[in-house]
């Protein structure tokens, strides 16, 4: 497989650009993560199917923004078919958001996307990304015997 160039690829339909991707792309990039993001990546004259394909090929995660307006556009769809075929060796890439959609709504239009645990938009930007960083970048589990933060170094008998 390809290097990993990016952390993590937004996909999401254009009417969510605005109030969701946008500021979740500033976001991540504050935590220090590297973000495929079509408004900074694409420039004029690119080959958007040949772009998203790298940008999809050598990311880490994909970020799948879900809403009334995604399931009914042909990138952010070909976008998630193609994070979804990366699943199938049983690794994650896809790490959902739900922006204006409900379970019901994302059962009818995709039923294996309704079994993800999904991080709800309505919960804030800030929110939604630190949660993301915690997947995307997750801290080492402290080795055995490590001194625990605030706590006396020196043996006492």
């Amino acid at each position: 497989m390809t290097e990993n160039a990016w952390d993590v690829f937004i996909s999401y339909a254009s009417e969510d650009r605005e109030v969701v991707a946008a500021p979740l792309a500033r976001a991540l990039e504050g935590q220090g993560l590297r973000v495929w993001f079509d408004q900074v990546e694409l420039q004029v004259g690119d080959s958007l199917r040949e772009r998203i394909d790298t940008g999809l090929a050598r990311s880490r995660f994909g970020v799948v923004v879900l809403s009334p307006a995604f399931f009914g556009k042909h990138w952010p769809t070909r976008e998630l078919n193609g994070l979804a075929q990366r699943e199938v060796d049983g690794h994650k890439v896809v790490l959902p958001i739900w922006q204006g959609i409900d379970e019901i709504a994302i059962r009818r239009s995709s039923p294996p996307l309704a079994d993800r645990v999904a991080l709800p938009w309505s919960k804030g930007c800030a929110w939604v990304a630190m949660k993301l960083v915690e997947v995307i970048r997750p801290r080492p589990a402290p080795a055995l015997g490590a001194a625990l933060p605030g706590k006396d170094l020196e043996f006492r008998p």
